[in-house]
């Protein structure tokens, strides 16, 4: 009931309750003096009448007024509590509601803001964690060239490179390495402004089966080299027409490809690309035929600076970003992303774009 409804009901009753006291009043003290009493005293018997009608219109408007300001008071001493609890910090003080009144409402109102004042403290909580191992990282991949640089510089001061040839190689992995650098701080930095939104998506009409067929031609000629083979299939029938910005979709299809070409182990590399056409979207499958990836590992992939084997960092190379930012793309393209992997036989990295209408 509401407090409205409950307010109105309680003023009705401070007037219905004391008129019934007072008929229940007088038929008994006319019984009680009158005929057990056989008393003729009328102005004792007034006096006492006036004595409990002021006695019932006390005991009716203590109760109703007791009851009314209870059913209010009460939650807003535990809403107040709650309060001053949250503002301590204390973001475990749950403050549930079943009533449906006014103040039940305001209840499960503030308590759903607990849960999400909770919620966003456990993401700061993360993104500080986040922060924090991004720095370690950043550190870490910057530092390793890094030394290798000084090392080799100090043995071209110290006269270790003493022959042309030795002195070649020493500068090519100096430049190696200092290439390694600038392609981190270049990812590193388009990591940082899509994170932060910073990076504006010019979106057009990509038609992706043209997209990838052009795509297939620069991935089949990288694979030749490798002995490698890159097959496309897609129903000629159905459209793929999406929206997307042409130059960070090329992005997305690249970094999966580098990624998938570091980690396959197999004699001949196989990287299978298709299309499939949903009424509102368009899922694009990549898959290869390496290594793949534990089950434990599998959701973090798609997380800065995530490696499932701390070795790829010097075997295989990379920032560590490559796929990070493939989330983050897709994200701005307002498409989901996600990884499906056989350990041993491969992986297979899906991503829906939304269909031009």
């Amino acid at each position: 009931m509401s407090i409205k409804k409950r307010l109105i009901l309680s003023n009705i009753g401070m007037i219905v309750i004391p008129m019934f006291g007072f008929l229940v009043t007088e038929i008994f003290l006319g019984y009680f003096f009158f005929v057990v009493l056989q008393e003729r005293n009328e102005q004792l018997f007034m006096t006492v009448r006036w004595m409990m009608m002021v006695l019932v219109l006390i005991i009716t408007n203590g109760l109703l007024t007791y009851y009314v300001s209870k059913s209010i008071i009460v939650p807003i001493t535990k809403l107040s509590l709650a309060a001053q609890k949250i503002s301590e910090g204390n973001l475990d003080y749950s403050i549930t509601s079943d009533k449906k009144d006014e103040l039940g409402k305001l209840s499960n109102m503030f308590e759903e803001m607990r849960l999400n004042l909770k919620e966003a403290r456990a993401i700061q909580a993360q993104y500080e964690q986040n922060r924090k191992e991004l720095v370690a990282s950043i550190s870490h991949d910057l530092k390793t060239p890094l030394t290798s640089i000084k090392g080799y510089v100090k043995g071209v001061q110290d006269g270790v490179a003493n022959t042309p040839e030795k002195l070649n190689r020493y500068i090519d992995t100096i430049y190696e390495k200092a290439n390694d650098m600038d392609e981190l701080i270049d990812q590193l930095f388009l990591y940082s402004k899509l994170d932060l939104e910073r990076l504006p998506l010019q979106f057009e009409k990509v038609d992706l089966s043209s997209f990838f067929a052009d795509f297939v031609d620069e991935l089949a000629f990288q694979l030749k080299e490798e002995q490698g083979i890159v097959t496309f299939f897609m129903d000629k029938e159905a459209s793929f027409m999406v929206k997307a910005d042409r130059e960070q979709l090329k992005r997305v299809v690249t970094n999966i490809f580098q990624n998938s070409l570091k980690y396959m182990n197999k004699t001949q590399k196989v990287i299978e690309i298709s299309l499939q056409s949903k009424p509102k979207e368009v899922i694009v499958t990549m898959k290869d035929n390496g290594s793949g990836i534990q089950k434990e590992d599998l959701p973090f992939i798609f997380e800065s600076f995530y490696r499932t084997d701390t070795s790829r960092n010097s075997s295989t190379g990379g920032s560590g970003l490559g796929l990070a930012i493939v989330k983050k793309i897709i994200e701005g393209h307002g498409g989901t992303l996600w990884a499906e992997s056989d350990l041993g036989n491969g992986t297979s990295i899906h991503f829906t774009l939304k269909k031009v209408v």
